[in-house]
């Protein structure tokens, strides 16, 4: 059962940016850098990407990636208010007493309640669901402890025109079908849990960047099921974004998915990438995300 104590702090709608760009802190970090994002490269075979090992001979994903340079602007002093429905994305402070996130069931009780809180507040939404977390620290990967996974170094967007409605019926079953009616969008609530962060940060490209011809469907291949992403093709219109040295008291919100087709932002592609500017003795990066379901009146 899910604690109601509230753990994180509610900010009103569309929130100022959480640091001016002119604070003394964020005096040497630069306005961008120069770095590079592995995209995929297009060919007539969709990509597939096995979610357990696969049998034998049959590789654990396909699909060819190439590097290319990109300049990622510093979100915090870009000089615009960064948002869910323009680029797809937005950061704000929410502090949270959390601090166990290597045990699942303990997010689920206790950090999903207060996730759900922070998407209704910031997104807007009536109603908001927690469907599952990944926790990402490559150490803790390779060793693997506490069910870390490696941050994923490929641009991508994690659900299709497909896979997100399906995503609905398949967690919440006959209620999903009606809820489908109505407006919905799957976010991501993206935390550092050691911060500052200074490897690996998270890139984030402007959704209205992306040509709906950048985005490749992608097969996830499960034991039971055969989920849906999208891989992100280059385009050189693509601008990408970054909030260098984020903290564990702050959030970023990322559209994955919405069903509108009004203009706004639907698909916010990110990747995590090496940025030039991290210390030598970079801590490795450890996060976790948080997967909703957002439904809207």
């Amino acid at each position: 059962m899910r604690d109601s104590s509230p753990l994180l702090t509610e900010t009103q709608p569309s929130p100022p940016p959480v640091r001016s760009s002119n604070d003394n802190e964020w005096a040497s970090v630069p306005g961008f850098v120069e770095a590079k994002i592995n995209y995929l490269v297009p060919t007539s075979e969709r990509p597939v990407a096995y979610q357990y090992d696969p049998p034998p001979g049959v590789p654990l994903r396909t699909g060819q990636y190439a590097e290319y340079p990109v300049v990622v602007r510093n979100g915090r002093g870009s000089g615009k208010r960064l948002s869910l429905d323009r680029e797809g994305f937005l950061l704000a402070r929410q502090p949270t007493p959390f601090a166990r996130f290597y045990d699942a069931e303990a997010v689920k009780a206790e950090y999903y309640a207060d996730v759900e809180r922070v998407v209704r507040k910031l997104a807007g939404a009536s109603r908001v669901v927690v469907f599952d977390h990944n926790v990402r620290h490559a150490p803790k990967f390779q060793l693997r402890e506490g069910g870390a996974k490696e941050p994923v170094k490929r641009a991508h967007n994690d659900y299709t025109v497909k896979s997100g409605p399906q995503r609905v019926r398949d967690f919440l079953g006959d209620e999903g079908e009606a809820l489908l009616k109505r407006r919905f969008a799957i976010i991501n609530v993206w935390r550092p849990i050691h911060g500052p962060v200074e490897e690996a940060p998270l890139a984030l490209c402007d959704a209205l960047s992306i040509a709906p011809a950048d985005l490749v469907a992608t097969n996830l291949i499960y034991r039971d099921r055969v989920g849906e992403t999208y891989a992100l093709a280059h385009n050189p219109a693509h601008r990408w974004y970054y909030f260098p040295r984020m903290e564990s008291d702050e959030v970023v919100l990322i559209k994955c998915f919405d069903s509108a087709e009004d203009g706004r932002a639907r698909f916010a592609a990110h990747s995590a990438f090496d940025d030039p500017t991290s210390p030598a003795n970079a801590r490795p990066r450890e996060s976790i995300e948080a997967r909703t379901l957002a439904f809207f009146d």
